[in-house]
């Protein structure tokens, strides 16, 4: 894979990741905190960008979405296919819902 496809691919992961965030901030509030992973500040931001600075910010080189596999045991449940899918995955919630969101910087 070339670098300039890497550098578009991020770019279509940035916009996407920043549009369904918008959305999902503006539907439900608390919902889109819980799910994202994001504090209320960030929240506030999201629902103020507009098209004009969410196309500007998605044009990053570097990816803008915080995956939370940094946690090994949230990972193992998400992707353990031998227990009952459903279980795993409210187990994933409430052990992600227990984790502090990350604060701005």
């Amino acid at each position: 894979m070339k670098s300039t496809d890497t550098y578009n691919d991020i770019k279509e992961v940035n916009l996407a990741y920043l549009m369904l965030a918008q959305s999902m901030v503006r539907a439900d509030r608390a919902g889109a905190v819980f799910k994202l992973g994001i504090s209320e500040e960030i929240a506030d931001i999201l629902d103020r960008l507009t098209p004009g600075q969410i196309l500007k910010m998605a044009s990053s080189d570097m990816l803008l979405c915080n995956f939370r596999f940094d946690d090994t045991l949230l990972l193992n449940l998400l992707a353990n296919h031998e227990r009952e899918r459903g279980v795993g995955h409210i187990h994933a919630a409430i052990l992600a819902a227990g984790k502090a969101v990350e604060a701005v910087a």
